[in-house]
Protein backbone atom coordinates (compact mmCIF):
# COMPACT_ATOMS: atom_id res chain seq x y z
CA UNK A 1 0.00 0.00 0.00
CA UNK A 2 1.29 3.45 -0.92
CA UNK A 3 2.00 5.98 1.81
CA UNK A 4 -0.18 9.10 1.82
CA UNK A 5 1.28 12.34 0.48
CA UNK A 6 2.79 14.17 3.46
CA UNK A 7 3.31 17.93 3.22
CA UNK A 8 5.33 19.37 6.10
CA UNK A 9 6.11 22.86 7.33
CA UNK A 10 9.39 24.30 5.99
CA UNK A 11 12.49 22.72 7.54
CA UNK A 12 15.72 24.75 7.84
CA UNK A 13 17.69 21.51 7.41
CA UNK A 14 16.57 21.06 3.79
CA UNK A 15 19.16 23.46 2.38
CA UNK A 16 21.92 21.81 4.43
CA UNK A 17 20.82 18.37 3.27
CA UNK A 18 20.99 19.59 -0.32
CA UNK A 19 24.49 21.05 0.13
CA UNK A 20 25.78 17.83 1.69
CA UNK A 21 24.26 15.69 -1.05
CA UNK A 22 25.51 18.07 -3.73
CA UNK A 23 29.08 17.46 -2.54
CA UNK A 24 28.58 13.68 -2.67
CA UNK A 25 27.19 13.95 -6.20
CA UNK A 26 29.99 16.24 -7.36
CA UNK A 27 32.54 13.81 -6.00
CA UNK A 28 30.86 10.95 -7.88
CA UNK A 29 30.02 12.59 -11.24
CA UNK A 30 31.42 16.12 -11.19
CA UNK A 31 33.49 15.65 -14.32
CA UNK A 32 30.36 14.80 -16.34
CA UNK A 33 28.07 17.63 -15.28
CA UNK A 34 27.79 21.37 -15.90
CA UNK A 35 25.60 22.58 -13.01
CA UNK A 36 23.67 21.31 -10.04
CA UNK A 37 20.66 23.06 -8.49
CA UNK A 38 18.30 22.54 -5.57
CA UNK A 39 14.77 22.69 -7.01
CA UNK A 40 11.26 21.95 -5.86
CA UNK A 41 9.54 23.25 -2.79
CA UNK A 42 12.34 22.31 -0.37
CA UNK A 43 14.50 24.85 -2.25
CA UNK A 44 12.19 27.75 -1.33
CA UNK A 45 12.77 29.17 2.16
CA UNK A 46 9.55 29.19 4.13
CA UNK A 47 7.62 26.91 1.76
CA UNK A 48 6.24 23.70 3.22
CA UNK A 49 6.80 20.59 1.15
CA UNK A 50 6.99 16.85 0.94
CA UNK A 51 10.31 16.08 2.69
CA UNK A 52 12.10 15.23 -0.54
CA UNK A 53 15.22 17.04 -1.73
CA UNK A 54 14.89 17.51 -5.49
CA UNK A 55 18.20 17.97 -7.26
CA UNK A 56 18.46 19.04 -10.89
CA UNK A 57 21.71 18.33 -12.68
CA UNK A 58 22.64 19.86 -16.01
CA UNK A 59 24.66 17.98 -18.60
CA UNK A 60 25.72 19.03 -22.07
CA UNK A 61 23.98 16.10 -23.78
CA UNK A 62 21.69 13.40 -22.47
CA UNK A 63 24.37 10.83 -23.33
CA UNK A 64 26.50 12.50 -20.63
CA UNK A 65 23.70 11.65 -18.18
CA UNK A 66 23.79 8.03 -19.31
CA UNK A 67 27.51 7.93 -18.37
CA UNK A 68 26.55 8.88 -14.79
CA UNK A 69 24.13 6.04 -14.09
CA UNK A 70 26.61 3.55 -12.63
CA UNK A 71 28.47 6.27 -10.74
CA UNK A 72 25.28 7.51 -9.06
CA UNK A 73 24.22 3.96 -8.26
CA UNK A 74 27.50 3.55 -6.37
CA UNK A 75 26.43 6.31 -3.96
CA UNK A 76 23.02 4.79 -3.34
CA UNK A 77 20.82 6.16 -6.12
CA UNK A 78 18.41 4.00 -8.06
CA UNK A 79 18.02 4.82 -11.75
CA UNK A 80 14.38 4.65 -12.90
CA UNK A 81 14.31 4.36 -16.71
CA UNK A 82 10.53 3.84 -16.75
CA UNK A 83 10.08 7.61 -16.36
CA UNK A 84 11.65 8.15 -19.78
CA UNK A 85 8.42 6.95 -21.40
CA UNK A 86 6.79 10.24 -20.36
CA UNK A 87 9.88 12.46 -20.03
CA UNK A 88 12.52 11.18 -22.47
CA UNK A 89 14.69 14.28 -22.04
CA UNK A 90 15.29 13.46 -18.35
CA UNK A 91 17.18 10.79 -16.46
CA UNK A 92 15.56 10.22 -13.06
CA UNK A 93 17.12 8.74 -9.92
CA UNK A 94 16.01 8.44 -6.31
CA UNK A 95 17.53 7.47 -3.00
CA UNK A 96 16.02 6.79 0.41
CA UNK A 97 12.65 5.66 1.68
CA UNK A 98 10.78 8.20 3.77
CA UNK A 99 9.92 8.47 6.58
CA UNK A 100 12.68 6.13 7.72
CA UNK A 101 15.48 8.16 6.11
CA UNK A 102 16.00 11.28 4.05
CA UNK A 103 14.78 11.01 0.47
CA UNK A 104 16.42 12.52 -2.62
CA UNK A 105 15.40 12.77 -6.27
CA UNK A 106 17.79 13.60 -9.13
CA UNK A 107 16.51 15.00 -12.41
CA UNK A 108 19.34 15.00 -14.94
CA UNK A 109 18.71 17.02 -18.10
CA UNK A 110 20.49 19.04 -20.75
CA UNK A 111 21.43 22.55 -19.69
CA UNK A 112 19.64 24.02 -22.70
CA UNK A 113 16.41 22.08 -22.12
CA UNK A 114 12.97 23.47 -21.45
CA UNK A 115 12.86 21.23 -18.35
CA UNK A 116 15.91 23.02 -16.89
CA UNK A 117 14.62 26.50 -17.67
CA UNK A 118 11.04 25.95 -16.44
CA UNK A 119 12.06 24.34 -13.14
CA UNK A 120 14.44 27.19 -12.32
CA UNK A 121 11.85 29.79 -13.35
CA UNK A 122 9.27 28.22 -11.04
CA UNK A 123 11.68 27.93 -8.10
CA UNK A 124 12.94 31.48 -8.51
CA UNK A 125 9.44 32.89 -8.94
CA UNK A 126 8.37 31.30 -5.65
CA UNK A 127 11.53 32.61 -3.96
CA UNK A 128 10.78 36.18 -5.04
CA UNK A 129 6.99 36.03 -4.53
CA UNK A 130 6.40 34.73 -0.99
CA UNK A 131 2.65 35.31 -1.28
CA UNK A 132 2.55 32.93 -4.27
CA UNK A 133 4.70 30.42 -2.36
CA UNK A 134 2.22 30.57 0.54
CA UNK A 135 -0.70 30.07 -1.86
CA UNK A 136 1.12 27.06 -3.32
CA UNK A 137 1.70 25.63 0.16
CA UNK A 138 -2.01 25.91 0.99
CA UNK A 139 -2.89 24.23 -2.31
CA UNK A 140 -0.48 21.37 -1.61
CA UNK A 141 -1.88 20.83 1.88
CA UNK A 142 -5.44 20.70 0.51
CA UNK A 143 -4.45 18.36 -2.33
CA UNK A 144 -2.58 16.06 0.06
CA UNK A 145 -5.78 15.68 2.08
CA UNK A 146 -7.91 15.19 -1.04
CA UNK A 147 -5.65 12.73 -2.85
CA UNK A 148 -4.29 10.76 0.11
CA UNK A 149 -1.86 8.20 -1.32
CA UNK A 150 -2.69 8.96 -4.98
CA UNK A 151 0.64 10.63 -5.73
CA UNK A 152 -0.02 10.89 -9.48
CA UNK A 153 -3.36 12.60 -8.86
CA UNK A 154 -1.73 14.96 -6.35
CA UNK A 155 1.00 15.86 -8.83
CA UNK A 156 -1.42 16.36 -11.74
CA UNK A 157 -3.68 18.54 -9.60
CA UNK A 158 -0.78 20.97 -9.00
CA UNK A 159 0.01 21.33 -12.71
CA UNK A 160 -2.30 24.27 -13.48
CA UNK A 161 -0.88 26.29 -10.57
CA UNK A 162 2.70 25.55 -11.63
CA UNK A 163 2.04 26.40 -15.29
CA UNK A 164 0.40 29.68 -14.27
CA UNK A 165 3.37 30.61 -12.07
CA UNK A 166 5.85 29.77 -14.86
CA UNK A 167 3.83 31.93 -17.28
CA UNK A 168 3.91 34.81 -14.80
CA UNK A 169 7.65 34.30 -14.33
CA UNK A 170 8.19 34.47 -18.10
CA UNK A 171 6.15 37.70 -18.27
CA UNK A 172 8.16 39.18 -15.37
CA UNK A 173 11.39 38.21 -17.08
CA UNK A 174 10.38 39.73 -20.42
CA UNK A 175 9.24 42.94 -18.63
CA UNK A 176 12.66 43.24 -17.02
CA UNK A 177 14.47 42.57 -20.28
CA UNK A 178 12.43 45.17 -22.19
Amino acid sequence: MKRPVRVEEYNLEWSKLFENEKQRILTAVGSHILRIEHIGSTAVVGLGAKPIIDIMIAVKTISDADRCINLLERIGYRYVPEHEATTPERRYFHKGTPPEEQHYHIHMVELTSDFWMRHLLFRDYLRTHPEVAQEYFQLKRRLAREYGSDRDGYTQAKTAFIEDAVTRALVDRSDHEA
